[in-house]
Order: structure tokens, then C-alpha cells, then sequence
């Protein structure tokens, strides 16, 4: 395997010799493997191939062991210069040449057309782009917490990449905490999908980086491996203007750099060559055109490549005695949560490394994680109004060997980041993200701040877990469970006070030993004549409904809380099928949440009942919540008179 000590002057003959060699190799692959696919990105695969080189030359890694703790991380942020990548990861031993060659962007294998950590030496899925120094940021901040010396955390982004928003997000949460540890390589070639980057969005990549107080080396040619080892000698030397802020290098390249119909042409940023081109590149370039011998094997290939599975773990932690809170408690649910994170921190963060880790945009004290903060401070991390990023770095950092709390209101948390959690979903991070101010209890603040669509989107990602607590106490517990769950995690609540949840004889349902179990709904309430299944917010209505229909009007329904979104119990529902009538009561859009839920089971179970769905019709007002739930017809009044509309329809026995 090449390396190169980045401490010698400069590069011998030997070595660059050695290099174009390499080069040579690789173009030869990205060409073969766009072109045997019909697809691909070949342009900024050639236009970054000296970088990603000579990147992988002189950083710390190790191809028989891609997780070893010690290495240098190297993001692609550009996940479509796929094919660049995977040539030069064959070059340094972590894959097969042919392997990568003849699967390349086929079903069953691990070389998708964007890099994706499935092939060993990736480091995170990309593709989406204006993702990857954040993903970066958490690397180097988890490298910072971990160690002494920090290993360094490479990101090579593409130019009209740097149009997204959230790459600035990035910059600015780097030299906040100091991620002097960081590097950006942009990948400056002027070309994207439309055309020149200045006519398609002008920008000046090296002044806006230099405005959020990045130190900033260029490189005039950035396919010479000369002035290449150069401005990555300075990286590592920490031989920049202010070694405790992050760097990038800013390389000027030439899309499809060797070919010469391919260069400087945007048509070649996503479009493969023909086979008829193909052949005059390889003859430009002095090589046997490998694609005849190449389709041979590829009718009889069909041995794909496993997988590869990164690990990823997180500490086990002290979680404590849960909170019970009395019937005479007036609280909230997300002040049972800040109460909850706050022993969290003070169990576990009290070592040289804090184990749990809090981010936030700007809304620390109206989520409560000011009690985090206060516990420990080093462990918590303000990202201002930037929730693109803080989705991104608080899922990266949960690979990382750290339990994660994000946590901002639900429009923030969930509908403006959702493509962020898709890809956190996607990259198999452990994040446990808490958004309060869900659904219309967020009374006043108006449509635009109630979330009434988390349900329906986040059970579009296979990964997640949901969970919505009824009260101050199953919020205690349910927050103590998810600090040790696996894989990422979603807990919602509303804003308003919330009141105990009582069983039949007075006391706490949620209190003393109740263990919340994910799949598993709470019979609050018991009832032959219908069931009403609910979450959240409205599962205090639907007591308050249950015993008005008991006491004044003769029905027995029975109640359900069904915290437990995703997983789901699919038994309770059938179970409530048996009493003849099911009616769904949620603060959330009645097309996509928990009716829809149980709509789906009735049909695929083949369950005999009559079914009612209330819930969210239209946009919420600005107003009381109990107004608003009212004029929704989610309230405990609109419950009644359901149920009594039921009965007077013949669903009830009278």
C-alpha cells in the first residue's frame, strides 16, 4: 500500500511516478465501470481522483481493519463520484478490481451508484448533497472528546455543493467548538449539472469560508500531486494561520481530467461514455480498452460481494430510579423529560469522556435541557437555528460510541430535517431525537408551529422507533429506556401541562413499577361496548370521555394508550375488535397517524368491526388547545359524541 510521510520536503520521483501509476489505473476503472453500467458520474470522479490519491496516501488508515479506532476519517460528501472512490479504495486493497467493476450500480451489490458504507473505507452514506461536513463536524468533535490527540477527519465536498445552506450551518458549529481536527477539501472544477457553477448560483467558495473563520490554503492546479502534497503537508503539519480552527483546501481541477473530449464538459459530470467513446478514450490514453473482456464475465457473474457491516455501539448506561409524580403534580411532559436527562447526565457524565451527549437549536430552556446543561456543561451543544445540521452532527457522533439527545420543537425536529434523518436512518446512527410542541396542543403559536405530520413521516424510515408518552410519569420512563435502546429513536410530546394518568382506584397508572415495553399498548380502561385507542396529549381525554359514557350514558369502552407507534401492537387492536367498535382519537393528521395505523390492521387481519377516526382535519388556529381540540372534535365532548352518534346509528348496543 502507498504512503507517504507528509514530514519529507516534498514528493520524490519515486512516489509520483508511483502515483500517476495509480492514476492511470484508476481512470481505466471509472471508465470501465460507468460505461459497463450505462450509468454513473465519471467527470468529478477524474477531476477529484489526485485528490482522493494522495488523501489516502498520507492519512492514517488501515485496509485490513476499516474500523480501527485510530484512523483518519475520510467523508466523500460528493457521493456521486462513487466510482472514484471505489477505484481508489481497489487501489489501496480494500476491495476487489473486479469485484467493483462487474457489480458496479447492480442489484445485490454493495457498490451503489453513491458511495455508501456497505464497501469497506466508506465512511458514510452520501448522495444528498450539503450533508457531509456535517456528518464530518460529529467525527471530529467525537475524535476531540475521545482523545489527547485527535485523529483528523477529511471531507471532500464538490463546488456547486457549496450552494446548499447547510454546509454554512456546518462551518460555523466547526470554529464554534474548535474542530481544529477537521478538514475541507472543495473539489473547485466550476462545473455542475447545469453548467458553470457561476451561472447557475454565483458564490466565492474561498471568501465564505474564510468569513466563518476557516483557515483557507489554494491550490491553482489540484491535478498536480506537487502542489497537491503541498497544501495537505500544511494540513498536517498544522502549518496554517491559526491551528485551533478547522482548514480546507480549496483545489482548482479540471472535470474529466485526462480525457481530453471530457474535460471541462458539464455533460460528463453524470453521463457515462459509450462503448464507441470509451474505446477512444482508452486509445487516447495509451490503454487496452478492458470492456469487451469485462461484458464476457459479467453475463456469468453472479457471486456479489457480502456487505460490509461497520459496528456500531454505544455505552450502557446508569439510568437510575425513575420519578414517580403524584396525582397533585402539575407538570408538563417535557419538564419530565428535562427531569429525567438531567439524572441522566449526572449518573453517567461524571468520567474524564461524558457518555451521553445533548444538542439543541436555540430552544435549550422550552425543550428543558437546561438541567442537562447545568450537570454538564461540556456534554451539551448549542447549534443555534440551524436544525439541518444539528440533525446531521448529532446523528454522526451516535456512531460514534455516545448516547445522543437531540431535541428542538416537532416542525423543527422532524419536518424540516426529515431528509436528514432519512439519511441518519440510512448511515445506521443511534440517535434519540425528543421533540416537544407536537400537534395542536401548541395552542397559540398557530399552524406553522403545530406539528401535526411527525407520525406519517417518520414511519416512512425503517430504522425508527416512536414513542408518545401519556403523561409526566410513562415520559420518565420511556426516556430512561430509549438511553440504552439501539438504533434511533423518536419521543414526542406536546407543550401544555399534563395531567396523571390515574388507574381505577386513583393512583398513577405510569407510577411506581410500570415498565413501558415498545409493541405494547396499556389497557387504561376496561369496556366490552368499544375501544378507544389513543397517545399522547388526548389519552387524558379519552379518560375524561370514558367516564362520562360510564356514568351518564351506560357505555363501557374501554381505553388503549398506544405510546407505542413503531413498534406497534397489532394484538391490541384485534383484542379491541372484539367489542364491536373502535374509535382512534389523536392530535395529528387523521389521514396519516394512528387511524391509519389501525385502519391498515383491520384490513390485513380481516378483523369484523365498526371503526371511527378522529383527529386532525385541517390546520390548527391560534388558541387555547382545548379550543382547538374542540373545534376538531378531539376533545372529550367530541369523543362523546362519537360514541353517542355510534349508538344512535346501531354500532352500540343500546
Amino acid at each position: 500500500m502507498m504512503r507517504i510521510d507528509y514530514h519529507q520536503d516534498g514528493l520524490t520521483e519515486e512516489q509520483k511516478a508511483e502515483l500517476n501509476g495509480m492514476w492511470r489505473r484508476c481512470v481505466r476503472r471509472i471508465l470501465a465501470a460507468t460505461t459497463l453500467a450505462g450509468s454513473g458520474h465519471p467527470g468529478g470522479s477524474m477531476s477529484s481522483l489526485h485528490t482522493l490519491l494522495l488523501l489516502y496516501s498520507m492519512a492514517n488508515h488501515r485496509p485490513d481493519n476499516p474500523a480501527w479506532e485510530d484512523r483518519d476519517r475520510i467523508v466523500v460528501s460528493m457521493g456521486h463520484i462513487s466510482p472514484g472512490v471505489y477505484s481508489v479504495l481497489c487501489e489501496f486493497g480494500y476491495v476487489k478490481e473486479e469485484e467493483f467493476l462487474l457489480e458496479f450500480r447492480r442489484t445485490g451489490s454493495a457498490f451503489g451508484g453513491h458511495v455508501e458504507h456497505y464497501v469497506p473505507g466508506v465512511e458514510w452514506n452520501t448522495g444528498n448533497l450539503g450533508q457531509g461536513l456535517s456528518a464530518g463536524t460529529g467525527m471530529a468533535l467525537a475524535e476531540k472528546l475521545k482523545k489527547t490527540v485527535p485523529s483528523r477527519v477529511f471531507v471532500l465536498m464538490g463546488d456547486g455543493e457549496q450552494q446548499k445552506g447547510q454546509i454554512a450551518e456546518a462551518r460555523r458549529f466547526a470554529v464554534k467548538y474548535g474542530l481544529s481536527n477537521l478538514v475541507g477539501i472543495v473539489d473547485r472544477n466550476h462545473l455542475q449539472i447545469g453548467g458553470k457553477t457561476e451561472c447557475v448560483m454565483p458564490q466565492r467558495v474561498r471568501d465564505e469560508y474564510r468569513a466563518a473563520g476557516w483557515n483557507v490554503i489554494y491550490v491553482e492546479d489540484g491535478n498536480d500531486f506537487d502542489q497537491l502534497f503541498a497544501a495537505l503537508r500544511r494540513v498536517f503539519l498544522m502549518d496554517v494561520d491559526d491551528p485551533s480552527r478547522p482548514t480546507v483546501i480549496v483545489a482548482r481541477t479540471v472535470m474529466g481530467k485526462g480525457v481530453s473530449f471530457m474535460e471541462n464538459n458539464e455533460k460528463y459530470h453524470g453521463m457515462p461514455l459509450s462503448e464507441e467513446e470509451a474505446a477512444r478514450a482508452f486509445q487516447e490514453l495509451g490503454m487496452e480498452n478492458p470492456i469487451p473482456e469485462l461484458k464476457k464475465k459479467l453475463a456469468s457473474h453472479r457471486q456479489f460481494r457480502p456487505p460490509y457491516h461497520p459496528a456500531v455501539s454505544a455505552p450502557t448506561l446508569d439510568t437510575g430510579v425513575p420519578r414517580t409524580y403524584g396525582t397533585d403534580v402539575k407538570t408538563d411532559n417535557r419538564s419530565a423529560y428535562g427531569a429525567a436527562l438531567e439524572d441522566l447526565a449526572r449518573l453517567n457524565n461524571s468520567g474524564p469522556v461524558p457518555r451521553i451527549l445533548g444538542f439543541s437549536c436555540d430552544l435549550e430552556g422550552s425543550v428543558k435541557m437546561t438541567g442537562f446543561r447545568k450537570a454538564c456543561e461540556r456534554a451539551f451543544y448549542e447549534c443555534g437555528i440551524q436544525e439541518h445540521h444539528a440533525a446531521t452532527v448529532s446523528g454522526a457522533i451516535s456512531r460514534e460510541g455516545f448516547v445522543v439527545f437531540f431535541s428542538t420543537f416537532g416542525v423543527f425536529g422532524v419536518c424540516e430535517t426529515y431528509n436528514q434523518h432519512r439519511l441518519n436512518d440510512m448511515n445506521g446512527t443511534w440517535l434519540k431525537v425528543v421533540c416537544t410542541h407536537l400537534g395542536l396542543d401548541v395552542g397559540e403559536d398557530g399552524p406553522t408551529h403545530q406539528c401535526i405530520d411527525y407520525v406519517g413521516l417518520l414511519r416512512n424510515l425503517f430504522g425508527w422507533s416512536i414513542f408518545i408518552p401519556a403523561d409526566p410519569n410513562q415520559t420518565d420512563r420511556i426516556v430512561r429506556l430509549v438511553a440504552n435502546m439501539p438504533g434511533n429513536v423518536f419521543v414526542g410530546m406536546g407543550r401544555s401541562r399534563t395531567p396523571v394518568i390515574t388507574d381505577t382506584e386513583g393512583r398513577p397508572f405510569f407510577g411506581g413499577d410500570y415498565t413501558f415495553v415498545p409493541g405494547k399498548a396499556d389497557w387504561i380502561r376496561r369496556g366490552s361496548d368499544a375501544a378507544i385507542l389513543t397517545y399522547g396529549s388526548t389519552v387524558a381525554q379519552a379518560v375524561e370521555a370514558w367516564q362520562v359514557l360510564k356514568d351518564q350514558h351506560g357505555i363501557e369502552c374501554a381505553v388503549v394508550n398506544c405510546a407505542s407507534i413503531k413498534p406497534f401492537d397489532t394484538e391490541s387492536v384485534i383484542r379491541a375488535s372484539e367489542t364491536g367498535l373502535i374509535v382512534t382519537v389523536e392530535d395529528h393528521n387523521v389521514e396519516t397517524g394512528l387511524g391509519a395505523i389501525v385502519a391498515s390492521i383491520i384490513a390485513e387481519e380481516g378483523l369484523s368491526c365498526r371503526f371511527i377516526r378522529l383527529g386532525v382535519h385541517r390546520y390548527g388556529q391560534s388558541g387555547k388547545p382545548i379550543e382547538l381540540y374542540r373545534e376538531q372534535g378531539i376533545d372529550s365532548r367530541g369523543i362523546i359524541e362519537a360514541l353517542l352518534e355510534a349508538r344512535q346509528k346501531g354500532w352500540l348496543a343500546a
